[in-house]
Order: structure tokens, then C-alpha cells, then sequence
């Protein structure tokens, strides 16, 4: 078994983490003791590029203990645990490749030694190994059954791909399912990456005037807790539609220039590139602090920072100042990337256990039906995502109704009047 972790003596703190996460995931724990009975990956290669977290772990476990050979490597260079990554290599026998902080080079060395074992499924966060096969590792493509992708950047570059005729296998867009995006997005974006920016800073948020850039799933859970805190929040958005529910949410809508001599803090949830660019920038007041809990270390025109500053010093753990040539401090968290998952430890186990749970049933459901894929995007099956929720409901304790036959036949008939 080939890895490449920091510390494999880490392992034992890694392993309590692992455990501790896996209370709050009682889903994909159900779905581990089916998988281990029944082993439907059996003989499976499966290769990851996930956030190397004590949630992920328990997704990779739950993937090995259905028969797969799994290997691991980090989506994003700021967000791997290093103890959970030598625990997964030295406990749970699973291939990893991630170290915290690694540099470029490291990061796409470790992408290839998960390639290296020929996976005919990959399982992504970003779309990072699909681009990579796509681009430098085509003799894989023969190989592959499919693949599943996590997030909203992901599957925008995935169906640009499939838009463009260029997407040689079927994958699934995990992130467009609603026990995904609707709990994932919202509560688990929401509340981790206001933990990140408190941790990274230890600022009161109550009185701030809080900029978040993007009003989808991400940007009302992070808005709704800025909120909660005492901060007033203002949001940007370029969809008229996305804006005016902002505006009837109670939240002030500006654009960036507006926002820029206002903010005290500026966060980019939208996936896309110098979203927090040069207009504010140059705007902005005195000492503001700006972070991504987008995606990749691109929401952030760190190049426009670099050229336009006198000097750049670390202050804290994950902040850095930039001295501008007039003077203004500005300061960026988490060198621009993630500050959930950077400077605090990524969301909460209990709504992974969803997210992770679409992805083990979404690997399943490629390994027994890819024959009749085709070289697309697909949502997750509705009945997958049904079976997630009704699961998690269970585990909540909760029971719901459900409708009698005569209520089914009156909604599905348009014979019966009013």
C-alpha cells in the first residue's frame, strides 16, 4: 500500500476524530453495515479527491468496507487533517496521498498517485481528477465506469464539458441533490464558515457590516448566521432574481463599489474568479478583511493585492495583511482559500452524513448501472435521495405521514373537479 502523509505517528488522535465524527453520521453508518454484508463494490477501484476530513474518513471506510480499493487524496492543499490522514493509512489500511500546506507541485504529484491506481470510478470535489484524466491521463478513460462530483463548481465545469462535447464518462452531480445542496450548502456552509472567520480572527461579529457575495444555497446559510450574530448583512449578486430574494429576505442588496466603502468584511461564496477584485479593493475602508468559502483560492484577486501593496506580513495563523500604497490594511484569511476548511475544521459531521451518504449510494449505483450511462451529467436518482432523507429522519426519531390512496388518486387524476 503506497501513501503520503505528514506524520503516520498522528494516527492515534486521527483515529478518536474518525469515531467522533461517525456519532453524528448514523446514515452513512447504516449504510456501512449494509455495505459490509453485502459488499456490492466488490472489486471496485475507486479514486478520490475529497476534503481529508474525519467525515471524509468515514465515507472512505464505508467505500472499503463494500469492497472497493480506495485512494484518497486532497481536494483543496489547506483542508487535509493530517492525523485523519495517517489514521486512514495506518488503522484503516486505505492509500492517501494529502498533507496540509503542501505546495502545487505536491498537491497535483498526489493527484496522479491516485490515477496511478487505474480507478474505474472517481469521486471528486471540484472536478480536479476528471480535468486531470481529461487533460494528461487519457489512457484511463478505457477504464472508467464513472464518477460522482460534490460541489457546485464542479458540476458547472462538468456540464460545460459535457456542453462541449469533451466529457468522455458519465458522472453524477452529488451536489445537486436536495439532501446535498439544501442542508450541505445551507447549515453546513453556513455555520462552518462563520466558525472559520471567528477562529482565524477572533472578531465580534455583532455591529459589523458583513458583504457576502452570492445569494445561493452557500450564500443564505452564511448570510442567515452573520445575521444570527448581530452583524448587518449586505449581499451582492448579478442575478436579478437571486437579488430580489435577498432584498425580501430583509438583507440590503448592493453592487460591489457601493458595498466596497461600507464592508468591514468580505466573503465570496459563488465559484467564480475575482469576485472580491479591484473595484473593491480599491475601495474598500481601512483594516477590512476579506475571505472565500467558495471553492478554489480564485474568488480573491490575490495577484491585484500582491501587485498593489508595499508589504505583506502574517499576522495570525491564517491572516495575512497587505499594506497598500496609500496606507489602507487590507486582510485576506486562509491565503484565499477555503476558510472553512482552512482555518476551522469544514462542516459539521451530521449534514456530511448526507452528502456522503449520496456519494456511497451514487458509486453503487454507477458500479451495477453504468452500461446504460451515457457520457453526461446526471442528478442523483430521486429514490436515492428519498432513501437519504427518509434514513435521516429515522435517525432523528422522527416519523412523518403519508398520503392515502384516495388523496394519491385525487392528486394524480384530472377528472376530479373542485
Amino acid at each position: 500500500m503506497e501513501f503520503d502523509v505528514k506524520d503516520i505517528n498522528l494516527a492515534k488522535e486521527g483515529k478518536n476524530k474518525i469515531e467522533w465524527a461517525a456519532i453524528e453520521m448514523p446514515v452513512l453508518s447504516n449504510i456501512r453495515v449494509e455495505f459490509s454484508k453485502k459488499k456490492p463494490l466488490k472489486g471496485l477501484v475507486l479514486g478520490a479527491c475529497l476534503h481529508v476530513t474525519s467525515e471524509t474518513a468515514n465515507l472512505m471506510i464505508t467505500l472499503k468496507e463494500g469492497g472497493a480499493n480506495v485512494a484518497l487524496c486532497a481536494s483543496n492543499p489547506l483542508s487535509t487533517q493530517d492525523d485523519v490522514a495517517a489514521s486512514l493509512v495506518k488503522d484503516y489500511e486505505i492509500s492517501v496521498f494529502a498533507i496540509k500546506g503542501e505546495d502545487n507541485e505536491t498537491y497535483y504529484r498526489h493527484i496522479n498517485s491516485v490515477l496511478d491506481t487505474r480507478p474505474q470510478i472517481t469521486m471528486d470535489d471540484g472536478a480536479d481528477l476528471i480535468s486531470t484524466i481529461h487533460s494528461r491521463r487519457k489512457e484511463l478513460l478505457e477504464n472508467i465506469y464513472g464518477g460522482t462530483e460534490e460541489t457546485t463548481t464542479g458540476v458547472i465545469r462538468l456540464k460545460s464539458m459535457e456542453r462541449n462535447g469533451v466529457l468522455f464518462y458519465p458522472v453524477i452531480a452529488v451536489n445537486d441533490a436536495r439532501t446535498k445542496h439544501f442542508f450541505d450548502n445551507r447549515y453546513g456552509t453556513g455555520q462552518s464558515t462563520i466558525d472559520g472567520i471567528l477562529r482565524a480572527t477572533n472578531i465580534l461579529l455583532a455591529g459589523k457590516k458583513f458583504v457576502v457575495a452570492g445569494y445561493g444555497w452557500c450564500g443564505k446559510g452564511v448570510a442567515a448566521r452573520a445575521k444570527g450574530m448581530g452583524a448587518s448583512v449586505i449581499i451582492l449578486e448579478v442575478d436579478p432574481l437571486k437579488a430580489l430574494e435577498a432584498k425580501m429576505d430583509g438583507f440590503d442588496v448592493m453592487n460591489s463599489i457601493e458595498a466596497a466603502k461600507t464592508g468591514d468584511i468580505f466573503l465570496s461564496v459563488t465559484g467564480n474568479k475575482n469576485v472580491i477584485g479591484k473595484d473593491i479593493i480599491k475601495n474598500c475602508k481601512d483594516n477590512v478583511i476579506l475571505a472565500n468559502s467558495g471553492h478554489f483560492d480564485v474568488e480573491i484577486d490575490l495577484n491585484y493585492l500582491k501587485s498593489n501593496c508595499k508589504s505583506k506580513r502574517k499576522v495570525r495563523p491564517f491572516v495575512e495583511e497587505y499594506l497598500m500604497e496609500d496606507g489602507r490594511k487590507i486582510y485576506v484569511l486562509a491565503e484565499g482559500r477555503l476558510v472553512n476548511l482552512s482555518a476551522a475544521e469544514g462542516h459539521p459531521a451530521s449534514v456530511m452524513d448526507m452528502s456522503f451518504a449520496n456519494q456511497a449510494l451514487s458509486a453503487k449505483y454507477i458500479f451495477t448501472s453504468n452500461k446504460k450511462l451515457s457520457r453526461k451529467v446526471y442528478p442523483v436518482p430521486e429514490e436515492i435521495d428519498k432513501k437519504i432523507a427518509e434514513l435521516k429522519l429515522k435517525s432523528m426519531g422522527i416519523k412523518i405521514d403519508r398520503l392515502t390512496q384516495e388523496q394519491e388518486e385525487y392528486l394524480n387524476s384530472w377528472e376530479i373537479g373542485t
